[in-house]
Formats: structure tokens, C-alpha cells, sequence
């Protein structure tokens, strides 16, 4: 990995962290629905000392492949596209979802998952991808991933409500285990 690519790497590892965990961290306001000014971001990492201007802030956005953050109509404020800790409306519109969707996890969770469901622990929802080759990418993160199908429509008929999010990831406040199959 060459310089530039490491650097945009930690630049936005930082703005993961500021955008749905920690803004404190920099100083940083995000309004209730996640949004903070581009222009006081790069101010504030800057202030932490860390060079970086709006062309940085694109570039991250831009070569992101998890698509995780997005930019409003002109690019003035930027947001997380989902992924917070902290409470944040992403006033995302309720969505129907494909008939099956998938979770990636390890063989450590998955005993506690086919008893007890997929719950979103410290994050706002539950994230579920539309592929079984997402799920299993979000699944090598920690270790040997095993990828769960969830039944969506019978979930969403049995009034579970379903977002898409800006980047493609289907969000869901819990998942029931009798909607899952290994």
C-alpha cells in the first residue's frame, strides 16, 4: 500500500470513529440526523494535527469501498451512512426487502445468534446485506466466516420494519432467531 492510500486509510478509520462513535473525540457537532460541516471537519482534524483539506475528505468519500460515508447535495455537510454507536435519525424511509437476506459472522457467535437472534448491541440497527458474497466479507473480519440467511418477507409480514441505507446496507432493529438458518 503506498503512502497516499495508507494515509487516506487512517483519515477514514478517524472519520468512523468521529462520524459514528466518538465526535468528541475531535470537538466536532453532528446535527440529530448524523450530519456534520465538512469545513469543521477538516478544521478539527487539522487542529489534531493531521493535514488534510476538502480534496482529502473527497478522496476518502470517493475510494471508500464500504461506500460509509455520504455527502449532501453540495457537498458542504457529510455524514456516516450508517454504522452508529451514537443516536443519530438518518431519517431513512422504511423499505420492503428482498425475500432473503444475509449476515456474516463467526462460528463463536453463531450458537448465541440461532438462540437468542441477532440483536444490534451498541449500534442502532442490525446490518444485513443483500449478498451472501457482502455477508461473508463482513464475516472474515473476525475470523471463518459462516453466513446465516434471514428470512426477510416472512419477517417484514410479521411487521419487522427494514431501512436500505445510503450505501446499500439493510438495517433492521433486531432479528428474531426464528427468522434464521445457518
Amino acid at each position: 500500500m503506498n503512502q497516499m492510500s495508507q494515509q487516506l486509510k487512517h483519515i477514514s478509520k478517524l472519520m468512523s470513529l468521529v462520524l459514528r462513535h466518538k465526535p468528541e473525540e475531535i470537538g466536532l457537532h453532528l446535527d440529530e440526523n448524523g450530519w456534520a460541516s465538512v469545513q469543521e471537519l477538516v478544521e478539527k482534524i487539522n487542529a489534531k494535527g493531521i493535514k488534510v483539506d476538502f480534496e482529502t475528505i473527497n478522496a476518502v468519500v470517493a475510494t471508500n469501498d464500504k461506500k460509509r460515508f455520504a455527502f449532501n447535495w453540495d457537498k458542504t455537510m457529510i455524514r456516516a451512512s450508517q454504522g452508529h454507536s451514537i443516536e443519530v435519525e438518518l431519517n431513512l424511509p422504511e423499505t420492503i426487502p428482498p425475500n432473503i437476506l444475509y449476515h456474516g459472522t463467526t462460528d463463536r457467535f453463531v450458537e448465541s445468534i440461532l438462540a437468542n437472534g441477532l440483536q444490534k448491541q451498541n449500534r442502532q440497527h442490525v446490518h444485513l446485506s443483500a449478498t451472501i458474497e457482502t455477508a461473508t466479507t463482513v464475516g472474515s473480519r473476525h475470523g471463518k466466516p459462516v453466513i446465516l440467511t434471514i428470512d426477510a418477507r416472512a419477517m417484514q409480514e410479521a411487521g419487522f420494519t427494514f431501512y436500505l441505507s445510503e450505501n446499500k446496507v439493510w438495517l433492521a432493529d433486531k432479528v428474531p432467531a426464528k427468522f434464521i438458518k445457518q
